[in-house]
């Protein structure tokens, strides 16, 4: 299994979606029951799809709610691999 190399965002993929429906974010924010704000810091990757958001995107856009926390936790993981220093942690002995 190969390590997926800087996965996007869920923003960019949410900005992507927006942009082939020629919709803007207040429109997606309505359709998501949610603050203009609120799209506009995803979209831009300043804010992380929550479970919450996750489960009105697989509403609003589709996909499981699952899918779109997979795609943060994968951002999330490979950003903190690539900043966390770790050289210093050593696995437990297995008993």
């Amino acid at each position: 299994m190969s390590t997926m190399l800087n996965p996007p965002h869920p923003g960019e993929l949410i900005k992507g979606t927006m942009e082939a429906l020629n919709m803007n974010a207040r429109a997606l924010a309505k359709a998501l029951d949610v603050a203009p704000s609120t799209v506009q810091r995803l979209i831009s990757c300043q804010s992380h799809a929550s479970p919450e958001k996750a489960v009105r995107l697989s509403v609003v856009i589709g996909s499981a709610s699952n899918v779109w926390l997979g795609m943060q936790n994968a951002y999330d993981i490979w950003h903190i691999k690539q900043n966390l220093d770790i050289s210093h942690l050593q696995r437990l002995p297995v008993a």
